[in-house]
């Protein structure tokens, strides 16, 4: 038996714009769209245009030449854009759709959720529906039986199990049908932004059965636009950018890589050279800000639990050998709240005999911010006596989902910019009370 789940080759699919595909014709739009065929003919030769040009400009490659294996046993995460081409791929790998080139081949029993209800008929309660969803990937009856009482417990619907499905939130339909994709034990299981919709339990729920999932060593490839998700769960990741895999490698790397593009129109830095609105005697004047990582690299972004290093590009006056100097710098919120501050005395380091022309550089190991963008100040002393404040700040930190605590939780958003790693315990208080008589 080979080794190989999924393989793709040269995988593409064409769309036409503004016209929906499967759709029935009447005759008479069949015949209204031949008798008007000669006339945009004529049309076209006075636009100087060749015939069906117009044609042509309402096609798009939703996939271009798409080509990957995915073996076994691998969890693979599929990351980009909106409309890069994610879904219109699960969709091929599901037999939903045809591809217009290429081909994919799929080597196991298939199980998908690609969006909210997507497989379940309207009119069938939830319980036809999983027995249904069960006949169609080949399951036997005793087999669906078995986990028919697991799948109900999951989706928390037990109460309303023979209800038709017309009638489900949207929450209820997404856990009725996860819980089908994930219990039924396909041999391959395509996941489509299953975290988008449901609460903050069912999402914890969901992360922990597909971790339960990988490591039955069956094949999963996942899309998600959480990261923090993709990186605690896959090893392996594609970055799809406008229909073509731009990238295949390893979960942090190829993570990095896609925030670094979506992130490289956001200006991060503010002009220090020109800056007017300063304060400080000049002996030090700070010229640039820039974020890295541990390597050395520039980065646009940084994500939650990264290390990062911020880097205060300066200039001396010439002609000065500064001692006893003092870096500083601060995060402020989008609604200029200070955050933190943080100064290189604070730590008990100060430092002599700068050179002309330098960068200090601070590490903060596992950056506890949330996703979001935030204003960086920064404040340089010299014998505790101001050198340079620039007052609109330095530049900015953009922050994005990341895995800080190693289990795919996101934490709690704006509400609570900061995340704070501990450990928990739990005793057993409930033995009665005895008084000690001594």
């Amino acid at each position: 038996m080979s080794d190989i789940a999924i393989r793709t080759d040269c995988l593409s699919k064409q769309y036409h714009i503004g016209i929906r595909h499967n759709e029935y014709r009447t005759l008479r739009d069949t015949l209204t769209d031949a008798l008007a065929a000669p006339f945009r003919r004529v049309k076209s030769l006075f636009r100087g245009e060749p015939y069906g040009a117009a044609d042509m400009k309402e096609k798009i490659w939703a996939l271009k030449d798409v080509s990957f294996q995915i073996k076994r046993g691998e969890v693979v995460g599929v990351i980009g854009e909106n409309g890069a081409g994610k879904t219109t791929l699960l969709k091929i790998l599901s037999r939903i759709t045809e591809p217009t080139e290429g081909q994919a081949e799929i080597h196991g029993r298939v199980g998908s959720l690609l969006e909210v209800g997507a497989g379940f008929h309207p009119e069938l309660t939830g319980r036809e529906n999983v027995y249904l969803n069960g006949a169609i990937l080949g399951m036997k009856k005793a087999e669906i039986v078995h986990k028919f009482e697991e799948i109900i417990d999951f989706a928390m619907i037990e109460k309303f199990i023979d209800t038709p499905v017309k009638y489900y939130s949207s929450g209820m339909y997404v856990r009725l049908a996860f819980a089908v994709a994930a219990h039924l034990e396909p041999e391959i299981l395509l996941v489509d932004e299953v975290l988008a919709v449901g609460d903050a339990h069912f999402q914890r729920k969901c992360l922990s059965k597909m971790d339960e999932v990988a490591t039955t060593g069956r094949t999963v490839l996942f899309v998600s636009h959480n990261l923090a998700a993709v990186e605690n769960l896959c090893k392996r990741v594609l970055l799809i950018e406008e229909g073509r895999v731009a990238m295949s490698g390893d979960a942090y790397t190829v993570v990095n890589r896609y925030l670094q593009g979506v992130n490289s129109a956001v200006k991060n830095t503010i002009s220090l050279v020109d800056s007017k609105d300063r304060s400080g005697d000049g002996r030090i004047r700070l010229i640039s800000f820039h974020l890295e990582d541990i390597k050395g690299n520039k980065v646009s972004v940084a994500r939650s639990g990264m290390d990062v290093v911020f880097a205060f590009g300066f200039h001396c006056q010439e002609g000065e050998i500064p001692r006893n100097v003092d870096i500083g710098f601060s995060i402020h919120s989008e609604r200029d709240q200070t955050l933190f501050v943080l100064y290189s005395s604070y730590m008990g380091q100060v430092f002599d005999k700068l050179p002309t022309v330098g960068i200090f550089r601070c590490h903060i190991p596992n950056l506890p911010l949330h996703s979001g963008r935030y204003r960086v100040g920064a404040r340089v002393t010299i014998g505790q006596e101001e050198a340079d404040w620039p007052r609109g700040g330095v530049g900015y930190l953009e922050v994005a989902e990341g895995d800080f605590y190693g289990t795919g939780n996101k934490g709690f958003a704006r509400s609570a910019p900061f995340m704070v790693s501990g450990q928990w315990t739990l005793t057993d208080d409930s033995a009665p009370f005895i008084e000690d008589e001594s």
